[in-house]
């Protein structure tokens, strides 16, 4: 069981939310949020409703304020908790949508699919075991994408405003 604070103001203060499961729309809630604290579990922010707009990764620990989770604003309207994965990773990449072109497996982070495979468009991809995080950049850096377990044909099906995917990395629970 995971268990995310939502603040109003940096450092923890002003008005607050306590979440402990996913919440498509948190705007009733606050209306803006400058600093999270997640107590348990891994978690994933969005700035639109829905889960939708800029998502952010977060784990256990304190973000003081929005700079810290790597958000441009104090704009977050929905949040998702990532299950732990007990288990091995798995997940097909393609070039082309519709799960067309060339493909390729992961089970294990890639820190630049560029240096590995000397290309970084995926059009589609399928997640068979594990969450997963697409980043817009190498070295996990950039816009982030979660992959949950399913088949995603285009690129837009995971939030993609474009194809181009810099890094991959599982989400895994420190022990």
């Amino acid at each position: 069981m995971g268990k995310i604070i939502f603040y109003e103001d940096r450092n923890f203060q002003g008005r607050s939310y306590e979440c402990s499961s996913d919440c498509a729309d948190l705007h009733s809630h606050f209306s803006r949020c400058n600093s999270i604290q997640v107590d348990s579990g891994c978690w994933m922010v969005y700035e639109r409703p829905n889960y939708l707009g800029y998502q952010y990764f977060l784990r256990r620990g304190e973000y003081p304020d929005y700079q810290r989770w790597m958000g441009f604003n104090d704009c977050v309207r929905s949040c998702r908790m990532i299950p732990q994965h007990q288990g091995s990773y798995k997940m097909r990449i393609y070039e082309r949508a519709d799960f067309g072109g060339q493909m390729m497996e992961f089970t294990d982070d890639c820190p630049s699919l560029y240096d590995r495979f000397h290309y970084n468009d995926i059009h589609s991809c399928n997640v068979m075991e594990g969450h997963w995080l697409f980043y817009e950049h190498p070295n996990y850096r950039g816009r982030q994408y979660l992959l949950r377990p399913g088949e995603y044909r285009r690129y837009s099906d995971w939030g993609g405003m474009n194809p181009r995917i810099g890094s991959i990395r599982r989400i895994t629970y420190p022990n």
